[in-house]
């Protein structure tokens, strides 16, 4: 994305060097020179992210990779791995302004960063499980609910919603995988079984050299994934949110 930035507009001097004002415009401001880039200075201001969104952690370029989790449809992901990082993402979407909605039935493991989250504004609720009522997203207040319910997750009660962001977690892969994967948009796996890995490939079309990958990631190392493009990415943590999760786990 890139942009041009604008001169202030100013009132023309009198040939006596007279200050005037125009109607709405008040004061003169400071007089500095016209700001203009030529074309080939414009790639110069992209950003180098690419899309909107949270930066969920770096590329193999050390390039941020951005997670783009609120759209005007409803978007379903999912996460084969640890509750760390469905924490880290849950903390950095509020950072955002997001609010967060938890169902899970260990409301015990989230209570530290609900508290955390949103310099003690109450942007993150919890939710026992089936107990999820309509959350009111909108543009103006995007909503990402975190279904953290084990290896068999339930059908949500909830509505799809516009600017609403399901993300379901699962520990591992349990007999509802094939379901909540094949509903999802995008699907992030961290270190799984080669048994598993073999099963992600049927499931996801993943190459040889990726399931190869998947039973030797690290804690903090997550292929994210769709039907047509795949993407590793690291995620470390900064100091506070260290404070609040600790270091990375694939387990908990």
């Amino acid at each position: 994305m890139a942009y041009q930035t604008y001169p202030n507009q100013a009132p023309v001097e009198s040939d006596h060097r007279t200050s005037r004002l125009f109607p709405g415009f008040g004061l003169r401001g400071p007089r500095r020179e016209r700001h203009v880039l030529s074309p080939e200075d414009l790639g110069a201001l992209a950003f180098p992210v690419g899309d909107d969104g949270v930066v969920i952690g770096v590329d193999p370029q050390q390039q941020p990779a951005v997670l783009g989790l609120f759209r005007p449809t409803s978007y379903e992901l999912a996460l084969v791995g640890g509750l760390w990082t469905a924490q880290l993402i849950a903390l950095r979407a509020a950072a955002t302004g997001a609010r967060i909605a938890v169902e899970t039935g260990r409301p015990q493991a989230w209570a530290p960063m609900a508290q955390a989250a949103g310099g003690g504004q109450p942007c993150v609720t919890i939710h026992q499980a089936g107990r999820l009522g309509a959350q009111g997203a909108s543009v103006a207040s995007p909503v990402l609910v975190v279904r953290d319910l084990g290896a068999r997750p339930p059908r949500s009660r909830l509505s799809a919603s516009p600017w609403q962001t399901t993300l379901t977690l699962l520990p591992y892969l349990g007999p509802n995988a094939a379901r909540v994967l094949n509903a999802a948009d995008l699907v992030g796996i961290q270190r799984v079984s080669p048994q598993e890995a073999e099963l992600l490939a049927r499931l996801l079309s993943l190459g040889d050299q990726e399931v190869a990958a998947l039973p030797t990631l690290g804690d903090n190392i997550t292929l994210w994934a769709t039907r047509m493009r795949r993407q590793f990415v690291m995620t470390n943590p900064g100091e506070a949110e260290g404070q609040v999760l600790g270091g990375p786990r694939r387990m908990d």
